[in-house]
């Protein structure tokens, strides 16, 4: 089972964001906060969940949590700000949502800007190593392949509701063949070929 607080004693929140990769839509972040001894052998990093498993755990996670919350940045906030500093955004706004306030954050990955000058730690692969984080991971994911399904409808040809927004084959094919939408991140400068220039700080 994966370990429970990091900060003993405190008030925790773990973070995590989906949609870093993708070349459109907005990135979603996500956090949670367990009971201090809070237990559960079934999250795990939702990179290793089936769709179906990870819609079951978010009804779990949001029964079992003392708060959670959704931060979102918008793909003209990404340009404006680079994906790395609209992610950490997104992961300031669910933090500011929660309705409990954290003590302390623990996130996902080596990069992090101070909350609130709350303590605070980085954890590589920390969402399949620390419960908040899988379950931040796992909400972040969930609602932000909602939002994927909902603007899929508009542009169909993109094949959003089956890549996510995410550099596939056909999702390329797409934007060769008819141009970027206002929901692609226009400052990932996508070139007319397989090859796609990722600079923004990916």
């Amino acid at each position: 089972m994966l370990g429970n607080n990091y900060h003993k004693g405190l008030v925790e929140a773990g973070c995590d964001e989906a949609g870093r990769g993708c070349l459109a839509g907005s990135v979603y972040a996500a956090a949670v906060i367990f009971p201090e001894n809070y237990r559960n052998e079934q999250l795990d990093d939702s990179k290793k969940l089936s769709p179906t498993r990870r819609y079951a755990l978010r009804e779990q996670i949001e029964h079992d949590a003392i708060a959670w919350a959704i931060g979102i940045a918008t793909p003209e906030e990404i340009d404006q700000l680079n994906i790395l500093n609209a992610s950490l955004l997104a992961m300031h706004r669910a933090l500011d949502s929660l309705t409990i306030a954290p003590e302390a954050v623990i996130v996902d990955g080596n990069r992090f800007k101070p909350y609130k000058n709350l303590p605070f730690a980085t954890i590589v692969k920390g969402d399949g190593k620390r419960l908040s984080i899988a379950a931040a991971s796992i909400l972040a994911k969930t609602y932000r392949d909602d939002y994927m399904l909902r603007i899929a409808e508009q542009y169909p040809v993109y094949d959003w509701a089956s890549n996510k927004g995410y550099p596939t084959a056909k999702h390329r094919e797409a934007i060769e063949l008819y141009g970027l939408t206002p929901l692609h991140r226009q400052s990932f400068h996508i070139r007319k070929s397989t090859e796609l220039d990722l600079f923004a700080h990916l």
